[in-house]
């Protein structure tokens, strides 16, 4: 035991048994005074003594010394089979038994009043959900950050497209390198091939661009079997629906606040949990104290003022909003007997990008705002941002069609957007699309000029009627804020796989030039788009490497065998394409 000065005493490596035998450890934080204290747990995978630093993921919307000097016992445990911890990580398999058995632990210790919250962002949300989802007797709330409602769409796929981008740079940096210690005293790795995993990490565009995809070199079997069963596993099957958590809101009985970032891959989890709490929770409490919070960050800017090549002002960050101070207040509320619910704090925060401002809401979506329509328009040429692609209210007459060829091999490229997990090779938020809008594989359609502002906040979605020469292909969408100066700024995006456009359980091939409708879902924003802006979508086949390639030949991950698809977008009025946005009246 050592002594912070001022904070807290620090218990290392403390021993928590699961009822399999399997024992996890966890360090522990307790405050200076006359316990017992009302407890917070975080569950990680990234390292329980890095808690400490500034780059802690399980600890970005709160310092743990912070929370100790609030009066919380604070414990930071490495999941199985993660650094000290004992056994084989398995991601979510193992969480919900692991998390309550860990709940359970915590309230039994003599320094903890019995009273236990969850805390943590990105995969530390998913283990307490699934802890959640077990109703552990001692949970009284969760605060899960930038986090999944769902491991197959919008975690591992989104539109039955892999996410690529994301699963392999979060496999390869975060759960391999990162676990070496880990991996080699298990496994028996020798040097040599740790060397290798530092070597692919650093080269994960080559990684990205391998074929087949499930033949990757710079993943094995023993190391990460999981990312393999992932690729085995592209429709939505028993094997994901066993851990799906949108589907077991109903058994979470303690209150959630959610936090979640317009630019963040999980932004569509974020809202799901939420609404579902609100909708179907597994109490009286849950359903009315849910809370939703979203500000305008990217995954790991979770609390900052930046994203992309954009500053949201000192409003986005803890001067505008402490997320480490919510934290500390939600967890008052509701693990100190003194404290009280506030049944008059509206229970959704949104950060509206464009004004730059917080502000409160009574529900998701928004009532008072109008779904309208922006229909697709053009001479035929709305290739590239310097075509005729036109986005307006009026609906489409006789109109010719728009097409392009998708080449697999020469894609279009992903640049920002809601990305995870390497800076490096796949920087997130808000970018400057024009350079790529110059591709004559990307459809451009734009407003006018707009003669004053127009805010959308709520849900956003593209259905597109297309067609394809091949059995199956892509279409993405993307809303992006054109600037006067032509900077396309990008604010969400989205993709269907032509095979699963009618079902992700049941894939069904394309019959070549049958025109069919197609939803893609952008999943949602909040953004005033300024006077003299323009509202643009682009329609194309490619966000590589964001999402794997589709090789429209409608083989599996493991050919590799590739065909260039001419796809053809319909705007007339039988096959009214458009985007539906969210308009709210200012």
């Amino acid at each position: 035991m050592k002594a912070a000065p001022g904070s807290a005493s620090l218990h290392f490596d403390m021993p928590v048994p699961m009822r399999d035998g399997v024992t996890l450890y966890a360090d522990v934080y307790i405050p200076e005074g006359s316990g017992p204290f009302p407890a917070l747990l975080t569950r990680t995978p990234y390292d329980k003594s890095s808690a400490l630093t500034a780059a802690a993921p399980s600890s970005e919307v709160g310092s743990v010394l912070g929370l100790t000097r609030r009066g919380f016992a604070v414990v930071v445990q490495d999941t199985r089979g993660r650094y000290r911890s004992e056994g084989e990580f398995v991601p979510f398999v193992h969480e919900a038994n692991d998390g309550f058995d860990s709940v359970e632990w915590v309230a039994a210790q003599s320094w903890s009043d019995g009273n236990v919250g969850m805390f943590g962002s990105s995969y530390v949300g998913a283990t307490q959900w699934l802890a959640a989802t077990e109703r552990p007797p001692h949970l009284r709330a969760i605060f899960p950050a930038v986090t999944a409602s769902d491991y197959h769409e919008g975690w591992t796929y989104q539109g039955g497209a892999f996410q690529l981008g994301f699963n392999f740079s979060w496999t390869m940096a975060a759960l391999t390198v990162r676990n070496a210690g880990n991996l080699a005293s298990r496994l028996g790795l020798d040097v040599e091939r740790l060397e290798e995993m530092i070597d692919d990490t650093d080269r994960l565009d080559e990684g990205f661009k391998s074929l087949p995809l499930i033949n990757q070199p710079a993943l094995r079997m023993d190391e990460a079997g999981y990312y393999f069963d992932w690729l085995s596993h592209p429709s939505d099957d028993d094997f994901w629906k066993r851990l799906r958590i949108e589907d077991q809101h109903e058994n979470v009985n303690v209150p959630s606040l959610n936090i979640g970032g317009w630019h963040d891959i999980f932004l569509r989890g974020t809202i799901r949990n939420f609404l579902g709490m609100r909708e179907r929770g597994g109490s009286e409490t849950a359903k009315r104290e849910s809370r939703l919070v979203i500000g305008p960050w990217s995954h790991y800017g979770i609390g900052g003022s930046t994203a992309g090549t954009l500053d949201f002002g000192l409003r986005a960050s803890m001067h505008g909003l402490d997320l480490g101070g919510m934290l500390a207040s939600w967890g008052a509320q509701w693990l100190k007997d003194d404290a009280a619910p506030n049944p008059d704090t509206p229970p959704v925060k949104l950060f509206i990008m464009g004004v730059n401002r917080w502000r409160d809401e009574n529900e998701w979506p928004l009532a008072r705002a109008r779904r309208t329509r922006y229909h697709l328009h053009s001479g035929g040429r709305a290739n590239t941002r310097h075509g005729d692609g036109v986005l307006s209210t009026a609906a489409p007459d006789d109109e010719r069609p728009d097409s392009f060829l998708y080449n697999p091999l020469d894609p279009a490229p992903t640049r920002g957007g809601p990305l995870c997990c390497s800076p490096s090779f796949l920087p997130a938020g808000p970018m400057d699309h024009a350079e790529k809008e110059d591709r004559s594989d990307v459809l451009v359609y734009s407003t006018p000029p707009l003669e004053e502002d127009v805010e959308v906040t709520g849900p956003v979605k593209a259905i597109v009627w297309a067609a394809s020469s091949a059995v199956d292909t892509d279409f993405t969408a993307m809303l992006l804020d054109v600037e006067p100066c032509g900077a396309a700024r990008n604010l969400c995006d989205g993709i269907v796989r032509a095979r699963y456009r009618r079902s992700r359980s049941t894939p069904e091939l394309l019959e070549p030039g049958r025109v069919e409708r197609f939803e893609i879902d952008l999943v949602a924003t909040a953004n005033v788009f300024q006077k003299r802006h323009r509202i643009r979508l682009e329609i194309s086949s490619s966000n590589f490497p964001r999402f794997d390639r589709n090789l429209n030949t409608g083989k599996g991950f493991d050919d590799a065998e590739v065909a260039v698809a001419a796809n053809t977008v319909l705007h007339d009025a039988d096959h009214p394409s458009y985007l539906e946005l969210d308009v709210v009246p200012r």
